[in-house]
């Protein structure tokens, strides 16, 4: 995928929580966050199946519209049944 996939949510607390996910392309996704009360990105966390819903949400969406490959979907797909979501 060209572009990474992100997104800002607002927790419970009032506080927005931007989540950022690569695809590096060697079979594998990188998981990226950072609360806006933090000064430091959180990398590689275990995602919560909100993330996991919300991901394939929108790498299904881009699909397709034809800006996202078919084996990125099947990727998040995968890796989502392995995360057992």
């Amino acid at each position: 995928m060209k572009r990474d996939i992100e997104w800002v949510e607002k927790l419970e607390d009032g506080v927005k929580r931007m989540v950022r996910v690569k695809f590096p392309g060697n079979g594998k996704i990188r998981w990226q966050s950072k609360r806006s009360d933090e000064p430091e990105w959180a990398y590689d966390f275990p995602p919560s199946p909100g993330d996991w819903d919300t991901l394939h949400e929108k790498v299904d969406a881009l699909y397709h519209r034809r800006r996202a490959a078919y084996k990125d979907l099947e990727l998040v797909r995968m890796m989502r049944r392995e995360a057992g979501r």
